[in-house]
C-alpha cells in the first residue's frame, strides 16, 4: 500500500524588521503562513521603533517572536541579533514589503546546492514585465554606466540586495553574520562578498519569483542618501570589497585562456 510522504520539517527562521511598518509586516506573515507554514519554524520580528500593535491577537502557525529595541539599530545589527535565536538550518532575512503568492520556500531549499551559502529567487517589482537584473560588483565606474546602452550584467549576480535573502545558518554562522559597521546600505554588498570569499556559492533560483513593492527612500530623504553615500564609502574601503574585486578578476582571466 502507498504511503503518504510526510510534509517537510520546518528548516527556516525568518527575520523582518519593522520601522513603523506593521501594516506591510501584517500581510508579509499572513502569506508566510498560508503559502509556508511547513517551512518557517519561527519568526523573529524587530521592532526598531515604537509602534502600535496592528497584531494584537492574531495568531499562525508558526511561533512570532517579538524583539522590541530600547534604540533604533542598524540593519545588519539587527538581523544579527535575530540570527542569536535561530535554531534552524537556514536563516532567511526579509523586508516587510515582500510579497508572495506561492510557496517558493520549500522549492528555494530544495535546488540548493551543498556549497550554496546564500539563495535568492528573482525579484520583481510592480509595473515591471521582467525581475531585476543582475547587478554587478559596486565600482564608481559600474555605477556611472550600468543605466547606459550595452552595459553588460554578470550571468550570474556578484552580489543581492538585502531584501530577501535565505543564509545557510552555517555560512552566516562562519562568516559572523552582517557587519554591523554599516547602518543601513552597503552592509548587504559587504556580506555577500564575504560569503563568496569564504568559499561559499551564491546561488539564483531563476524559475522562482517574489514580488517587491519598491520604496527608494534614499531618493527622497536627505538622511537615507547620507545613509548610502557614506556606506559605499566603506565599502570601496574594506578589505572584503578589494579581495573580492581580485577574486572576480582572477575568476574572468582564467576564463579567457580556457
Amino acid at each position: 500500500m502507498p504511503t503518504t510522504p510526510s510534509p517537510p520539517s520546518p528548516s527556516i527562521t525568518v527575520s523582518i524588521v519593522s520601522h513603523g511598518q506593521l501594516e506591510l509586516v501584517r500581510p508579509l506573515i499572513e502569506e508566510l503562513d498560508r503559502f509556508s507554514r511547513d517551512m518557517v519554524a519561527r519568526v523573529v520580528l524587530t521592532l526598531n521603533i515604537p509602534e502600535p500593535d496592528l497584531l494584537a491577537g492574531m495568531d499562525w502557525g508558526f511561533e512570532v517572536e517579538r524583539i522590541e529595541n530600547a534604540r533604533p539599530l542598524g540593519f545588519g545589527a539587527n538581523h544579527n541579533q535575530a540570527f542569536a535565536r535561530c535554531a534552524t538550518p537556514w536563516f532567511l532575512v526579509l523586508n516587510p514589503d515582500i510579497r508572495f503568492d506561492r510557496d517558493i520556500l520549500a522549492d528555494l531549499v530544495a535546488q540548493a546546492r551543498p556549497d550554496s551559502g546564500l539563495l535568492t529567487p528573482r525579484i520583481l517589482e510592480p509595473g515591471k514585465a521582467e525581475p531585476e537584473q543582475h547587478r554587478a560588483i559596486i565600482t564608481p565606474h559600474e555605477i556611472l554606466v550600468r543605466r547606459r546602452p550595452g552595459y553588460v550584467r554578470p550571468v550570474v549576480p556578484h552580489w543581492i540586495p538585502g531584501l530577501f535573502m535565505m543564509f545557510r545558518s552555517q555560512a552566516y554562522r562562519e562568516i559572523g553574520g552582517f557587519d554591523e559597521r554599516y547602518f543601513m546600505y552597503g552592509e548587504d554588498f559587504d556580506i555577500c562578498a564575504r560569503t563568496q570569499l569564504a568559499g561559499w556559492k551564491l546561488q539564483v533560483a531563476e524559475d522562482l519569483l517574489a514580488l517587491h513593492d519598491a520604496r527608494r527612500a534614499s531618493r527622497t530623504s536627505r538622511r537615507h542618501l547620507y545613509w548610502h553615500v557614506t556606506s559605499l564609502l566603506k565599502v570601496w574601503g574594506s578589505k572584503a570589497f578589494w579581495r573580492f574585486r581580485a577574486a572576480l578578476r582572477k575568476a574572468a582571466a582564467q576564463a579567457s585562456v580556457r
